[in-house]
């Protein structure tokens, strides 16, 4: 069991659209979201590089009328919508150079994860590997404050620069939560921190806008205090960003597409993986197990980790870890998440439970934004097996409460 840290500061960092690898992300998905729209048995490996005027898609796709598909096109419409719109930036979806290395999937992955083909009749893992899903009481989106107070920063300033309320925002930024924790639960926000890329104003007004953007989304947590510390643009000018400034790749926010840095991560990333490569559906599905343990009231905090080996259906491990929050014993949840009473971790089975091959009002765009996790627009969100856990477990609590 995971030794427990009562009273400590902890920190996370979130990044804007328009944060050179966020780009990244959102043009992988993009073209994730078009080949599953074409074919719902796509098979999609796509990795994108932005750097001064380049953009490079990289990869490996299967899909059926893939010859229709436009990725300069999807691409220049994804670095449009997120605000690189305009020649002042110095990268915008008009100027850049497009080029593209996409080829079809090699026969040999294939066979192994293509259900009825390979050694196994039923759909197998896409890859070897560990993933990690985590849920905690700490906020009503059961996310981790740190993480949770980082996104909403930004979320905020990306809908007051689209409608132009503060004209001189431009899409390139990073915010950071520092969050105390007394007795394990959290209790003020000491410091927060947003690096925004802006037109050339002045330093104090800048400071003096986002100030008050911080506290008008922080105020409601109620863990703001006289005494937090602001740092807005702390090394002074932020005029050029973007791919311009910065090469990005897809993949390189990896902490930020999850939890912050709270619990474990097997290092596999999310953008432009189609769901048969289980470093995405896995983590998704473990988001989803932990987050109903939480939202049952089993536990303050839980961390799920599977494990699978490449063209296999059934996991290697399943792992559960409360912290030593739960109303059961650690041993007796397992139990259940092996018995596939309630939970099926196969990979076919997870595609199919949380439709990922079909979605439904949203998008894998979508998901490369804010965090994969906390948004109830995502399946994976959803708190509907929450009974059927208390059933399994009947008879199973320990001495601290009853099921």
């Amino acid at each position: 069991m995971s030794k427990i840290r009562t009273d400590h500061i902890f920190t996370s960092e979130s990044v804007s659209e328009g944060h050179p690898d966020k780009v990244c992300d959102q043009v992988s998905d993009a073209v994730l979201d078009a080949c599953l729209k074409k074919d719902p048995n796509s098979r999609v490996a796509c990795e994108t590089l932005v750097a001064h005027n380049l953009v490079v898609n990289a990869g490996e796709i299967t899909c059926q009328g893939w010859e229709d598909l436009n990725t300069e096109e999807i691409t220049r419409q994804v670095v449009k919508g997120i605000g690189y719109d305009r020649e002042e930036l110095k990268f915008w979806h008009d100027s850049f150079e497009y080029i593209s290395r996409l080829h079809g999937q090699s026969p040999d992955i294939s066979q192994g994860v293509t259900e009825g083909k390979g050694l196994f009749t039923e759909q197998g893992a896409g890859d070897q590997g560990m993933m990690f899903g985590y849920a905690t009481n700490e906020t009503p989106e059961l996310m981790p404050c740190p993480i949770a107070y980082s996104h909403r920063l930004l979320q905020e300033l990306e809908k007051i620069r689209k409608k132009g309320e503060i004209s001189y925002l431009r899409p390139d930024s990073k915010s950071q939560v520092s969050l105390q924790y007394l007795n394990g639960r959290p209790s003020h926000i000491t410091c927060v921190v947003i690096s925004h890329q802006t037109d050339d104003v002045p330093l104090d007004q800048i400071r003096e806008d986002l100030i008050k953007v911080a506290k008008k989304v922080l105020e409601p947590t109620g863990f703001l205090r006289p005494e937090t510390e602001f740092y807005i643009n702390p090394t002074g000018a932020f005029v050029l960003g973007g791919p311009y400034a910065d090469a990005g790749v897809t993949g390189r926010k990896i902490i930020v597409d999850t939890y912050g840095g709270v619990g474990s991560h097997g290092g596999g990333a999310f953008s432009g993986k189609d769901p048969s490569k289980v470093d995405r559906s896995a983590a998704y599905y473990s988001r989803y197990v932990a987050k109903n343990i939480v939202a049952a009231g089993l536990a303050e905090k839980c961390e799920i980790q599977v494990a699978y080996a490449i063209g296999v259906a059934k996991p290697l491990s399943i792992n559960v870890d409360t912290y030593g929050t739960g109303i059961v014993e650690d041993d007796e949840l397992q139990r259940v998440l092996e018995s596939g009473e309630v939970f099926n971790f196969r990979p076919g089975a997870i595609i199919k439970e949380l439709d990922l091959l079909n979605p439904q009002g949203w998008s894998y765009q979508e998901s490369a934004r804010y965090g994969h996790f906390g948004r109830d627009i995502f399946p994976w969100e959803k708190t509907d097996k929450i009974e059927m856990i208390k059933k399994a477990l009947q008879g199973k609590a320990d001495k601290k409460a009853t099921v």
